[in-house]
């Protein structure tokens, strides 16, 4: 594997033809919910008329309820409400200092306090990044709430019922060492010292470059700090989006998002709880579908091999050719018609009543 950023320098910039939110957008509301010292924002998008259902998009490390800005337009063109959320520790959305707040069982039941406060029928899901990997928890824990899952980059993991740790993990996927980095505190310790430095991590994790081409993320190391100040412009994304990133990420700094890489999550004794309770021939039971980019360094493609094992209701698998990480962002075309396409072969004639 090719120690790449996680963006390819030869994305392309904001998609002109495809329908996206801008930052503060009159489309969609901003809400709040708290419990007792934590709040979470989320923004709700609503069709006219009454919704055909309602679909939850989470996102992932380092992002925010804006990196759906494709996908939300999109999927209230075809009758969905549609939440949002700032995950915790990201935007708006408080931003605990103690990892202990972001054990996937206390974060889950935020999450599905947020959606039953809009309906009261069984969701459709998608994630990417650390938000699949939240988003397939969701389901493992609450599958009479969920019609169908979609998950962008990051294959099903079953919960394991021995603990096992951080080190372990990236002895057998070394494409992971950079969470080393991000678990330690040293990111944060880079990033957070000024402005230029944040703006220089956000505009690298997108693609940006050094002058000379280097680069200021490495799957193999983390941040690159000799690097951040001379990163150049995001090829991914426009000067507008890193503006809009640099504000909200210069709310609470980084140490929230990189907490979701200290807390045990798929590694601590909540997982061993739910491996003994599903049980070690668990197979999902809802419709599912997983989106692969063939040119993301950090979830290289070949991860899904062998998925289907895990679901009994059947896998549909997709790869987006010459796509980095970012690939709702990068080809939102693309994912915008598969995950069309799956939803519509879901729901059926429900979805086209509603048309």
């Amino acid at each position: 594997m090719s120690d790449q950023a996680i963006a390819p320098s030869d994305s392309k910039v904001e998609h002109k033809f495809v329908d996206a939110l801008a930052p503060n957008d009159p489309r969609v509301e901003h809400k709040f919910k708290s419990f007792g010292d934590i709040t979470y924002h989320y923004i709700l998008a609503k069709p006219q008329g009454k919704p055909v259902a309602t679909v939850l998009l989470t996102h992932g490390w380092p992002d925010i309820h804006f990196g759906w800005r494709y996908q939300v337009p999109y999927l209230v063109n075809l009758g969905f409400q549609v939440i949002v959320p700032d995950m915790l520790g990201y935007g708006q959305t408080s931003a605990p200092h103690s990892s202990e707040e972001y054990s996937f069982p206390k974060m889950i039941a935020q999450i599905v306090a947020i959606v039953k406060d809009h309906t009261d029928q069984p969701i459709i899901l998608g994630g990417h990044d650390w938000g699949a990997v939240f988003a397939w928890r969701l389901v493992n824990y609450h599958p009479e709430l969920i019609r169908a899952v979609f998950n962008l980059c990051v294959p099903y993991m079953p919960p394991s019922p021995v603990k096992h740790s951080l080190e372990d993990m990236v002895k057998k996927l070394p494409n992971f060492t950079y969470q080393l980095q991000l678990a330690s505190g040293k990111t944060e310790e880079i990033v957070d010292k000024s402005p230029e430095r944040l703006r220089g991590f956000l505009n690298s994790l997108f693609g940006g470059r050094t002058p000379e081409g280097d680069y200021g993320f490495k799957v193999s190391e983390g941040v690159v700090e000799e690097n951040l100040e001379r990163i150049g412009p995001s090829p991914l994304f426009s000067a507008e989006t890193i503006d809009f990133y640099v504000q909200e990420f210069s709310r609470h700094g980084i140490h929230g998002p990189c907490n979701w890489y200290r807390t045990p999550g798929p590694r601590g004794e909540d997982e061993q709880e739910l491996a003994r309770k599903l049980g070690p021939d668990h197979k999902l039971k809802v419709p599912a579908m997983l989106v692969m980019a063939e040119r993301d360094s950090a979830l290289p493609p070949h991860l899904a091999d062998g998925q289907e094992k895990y679901f009994e209701a059947g896998l549909k698998k997709e790869l987006v050719p010459g796509s980095s990480h970012w690939v709702q962002a990068q080809c939102p075309d693309v994912v915008n018609k598969h995950i069309g396409d799956f939803i519509k072969s879901v729901l059926g004639d429900e979805l086209k009543a509603s048309l």
